[in-house]
């Protein structure tokens, strides 16, 4: 098939390109770099061995996403774009509706008149709200404890009423939980702009000496040594699992399908904290912080309907995930170029 990757310049989505194009799809980006940097795609298409063509442009600029549909022939999308910072979002919230909401309704809209039915959206493990059943099944009432989880919810509940009005649809809402890692070639990988919003590239960064230490939120929680446990997923798995998803839905006469994607397995701050020491051979200095609004003390997938439905399951260690991180982090100190 020949698949449009929103966000395709992004972290999972760089990843996932890679994967699509090694199972014989042809793709086609578009991404804003609003969150990325230009400089991947040349990283890609030499891994790729292929040209991919690519469009820069905000996908909410809905005569934009028009003339890319009518211009381009297209099977199926994969949607990453989107704002995707938790504390950002409570800062901004018209920002976050506007961007993640606005930027749906566009491509669903042009999906619609071209007649493009086949749609794989990034959801979250943030759907499950703050209280969640652990492990987490798909069969879980979804809520949320912030602007951009909201916003998952809410794209979820389209998708929903989408694939209800007109069974042609195939959408697949995928769940997953926290993608870590980067590319075993060391080219392409996870860099955020500014200070990291989530603990692997912050421990990453301390070890490769951009940061002096880590504050690790909390060590009082109801876990086995007191920090906050969650599902690591590498990247590459969960690239694999959007592969897999686009496949199920081509095949399966099913409107709409959810899926978690990660691992089953919770690991605590610290277990993540000594992996990233023996991968990297560096110590990682961290100090214990208070508690941060809003956390939960775990959270990690039941990815059994993944594994039966899809044939997918995750197959790399925290160890994996680790060294993986610190290929790129040391190959690449200050992320991709400019």
């Amino acid at each position: 098939m020949r698949v449009l990757v929103s966000g395709g310049a992004g972290y999972i989505g760089s990843h996932t390109v890679l994967k699509l194009t090694a199972a014989g799809h042809d793709v086609v980006i578009v991404d804003d770099f609003s969150n990325s940097k230009p400089t991947v795609l040349g990283r890609l298409e030499s891994l790729a061995g292929q040209a991919i063509p690519t469009h820069s442009f905000d996908l909410a600029d809905a005569d934009k996403t028009e003339h890319l549909f009518a211009n381009e022939k297209i099977d199926a999308v994969i949607h990453f774009a989107g704002y995707k910072a938790v504390g950002e979002s409570v800062d901004n919230p018209l920002d976050y509706y506007s961007n993640n909401l606005g930027s749906t309704f566009s491509l669903l809209r042009a999906m619609e008149r071209h007649d493009v039915r086949k749609l794989v959206f990034s959801s979250s493990a943030t759907v499950y709200g703050a209280e969640p059943k652990l492990p987490m099944t798909e069969d879980l009432p979804t809520s949320a404890t912030n602007p951009y989880g909201w916003t998952k919810v809410m794209i979820e509940q389209i998708l929903a009423d989408v694939a209800a009005s007109d069974p042609a649809w195939r959408i697949a809402a995928l769940r997953y939980f926290n993608p870590v890692g980067a590319h075993s070639s060391g080219q392409i990988g996870e860099d955020p702009s500014g200070i990291p919003n989530n603990l692997m590239p912050f421990v990453a960064q301390v070890a490769v000496g951009r940061r002096e230490k880590l504050s690790v939120f909390g060590d009082d929680y109801d876990t086995p040594d007191g920090t906050g446990v969650r599902d690591y997923i590498h990247v590459e798995d969960l690239a694999a699992g959007h592969v897999a998803a686009l496949d199920r839905i081509s095949s399966v006469d099913q409107p709409l399908s959810v899926w978690n994607l990660g691992t089953g397995q919770g690991i605590s701050v610290l277990e993540v904290i000594h992996a990233f020491e023996r991968a990297s051979g560096r110590p990682v200095p961290y100090e214990i912080a208070p508690r941060r609004a809003g956390d939960i003390a775990a959270s990690y997938a039941d990815p059994t309907r993944a594994n039966s439905e899809l044939g997918w399951r995750a197959t790399k260690t925290i160890d994996d995930m680790c060294v993986d991180t610190w290929r790129w982090q040391s190959e690449n100190p200050q992320g991709y170029p400019d």
